[in-house]
């Protein structure tokens, strides 16, 4: 195997960004961290949100983790990714490289999704995923977190032990 491509998946809020932050700082310089808002705004800046887009979305940054997990790096992509069809085309494209892939599920009640959103995104933003656009829960990833009742410290440590 190559490197690795790590898919931090979750509603928003769900604490994609600082896992992902935090296991980078863990691992190194060999650590990429892919942040989908950081992503949007610049190697997708074209597209919106629709179904279409936003699988056009997750291909461009698997594209991008993978080319660092082909040089041996960890690309650890911090997305909601709502449709199990675009994960499961990451999947197949990174075992295709010859790239490790694991899938870490990220969840939390509504209500505490909806307090930690300061931009106050899930009561303003039509078509917002988690409030009226569709978030698929992965169906078995190697990974599932509940970051309401686990400190970022444990998820950074379990995160670790499966890689």
């Amino acid at each position: 195997m190559r490197g690795r491509v790590v898919l931090l998946t979750g509603l928003p809020c769900s604490g994609k960004t600082a896992l992902s932050r935090r296991l980078a700082e863990r691992i190194g310089e060999r650590a990429c961290v892919l942040d989908g808002d950081e992503v949007r705004k610049t190697l997708c800046a074209d597209l919106g949100f629709t179904r279409e887009d936003r699988e056009t979305n997750l291909r461009r940054i698997g594209f991008v983790a993978r080319a660092v997990a082909r040089t041996c790096g960890t690309a650890l992509i911090a997305a909601i990714a709502p449709y199990a069809s675009s994960r499961t085309e990451l999947r197949a494209a990174c075992e295709a490289d010859a790239v490790r892939f694991v899938e870490v599920h990220l969840h939390a009640p509504m209500p505490v999704l909806v307090k930690r959103d300061v931009r106050g995104r899930y009561h303003n933003v039509p078509g917002f995923t988690g409030s009226d656009a569709p978030y698929e829960v992965p169906a078995s990833p190697e990974l599932r977190l509940d970051t309401s009742t686990l400190e970022l410290d444990v998820c950074v440590a379990a995160v670790e032990a499966v890689l």
